[in-house]
């Protein structure tokens, strides 16, 4: 395999080129001006917990505390149990780990959850969950359900985490 990256810096911008045997796969370019947090993930510490809204206030290091709303916190549910009030989940002073939703803006703070995701041009890899998930764009039932035999093998049994199969990694080696 004859793959190479460029990279191009300067203080406005960078720019990654992903080569294949000289010719351009990807090309990621990333100003500073327009850089934003999304997909960020921080070890935050619990500012406000507001149980009339549901939601909580978390400092990740910025400016402004960030939002989190319960709907947004993984919790592992057994069966049909109902979601358990903010107040029951997080308390002022408590540590955790929380992943940027949508960038600060205005006089309001980033959006956080607690479901962290960590996405690759052909997994995405799910620390919290434990089953493997097949694109939905892959609709051929056979192909879907090799390509989770071929993930299942590739994986340690005990493996911590979940992943999401992306439709680029149909065609993909082990």
């Amino acid at each position: 395999m004859n793959e190479e990256f460029l990279i191009n810096f300067t203080p406005q911008e960078t720019r990654v080129a992903l080569m294949h045997q000289g010719v351009v796969q990807e090309l990621h370019i990333e100003r500073t001006h327009g850089r934003g947090i999304v997909g960020n993930i921080y070890l935050g510490r619990v500012a406000r917990v507001l149980p009339g809204m549901q939601s909580a206030f978390v400092d990740i290091g910025l400016e402004r505390t960030a939002f989190l709303h319960v709907a947004d916190i993984w919790e592992e549910r057994g069966g049909q149990e109902p979601p358990r009030p903010i107040e029951r989940i997080l308390s002022e002073g408590q540590n955790l780990v929380v992943q940027v939703l949508k960038d600060p803006i205005g006089s309001k703070g980033a959006r956080l959850s607690t479901q962290v995701s960590i996405a690759g041009r052909l997994l995405v890899f799910l620390p919290q969950e434990k089953h493997i998930g097949i694109s939905q764009r892959i609709e051929d039932e056979a192909e879907r359900e090799a390509l989770r035999t071929r993930i299942q093998e590739l994986l340690p049994p005990e493996a911590p985490g979940g992943f999401i199969v992306r439709t680029m990694a149909s065609s993909a080696s082990d």
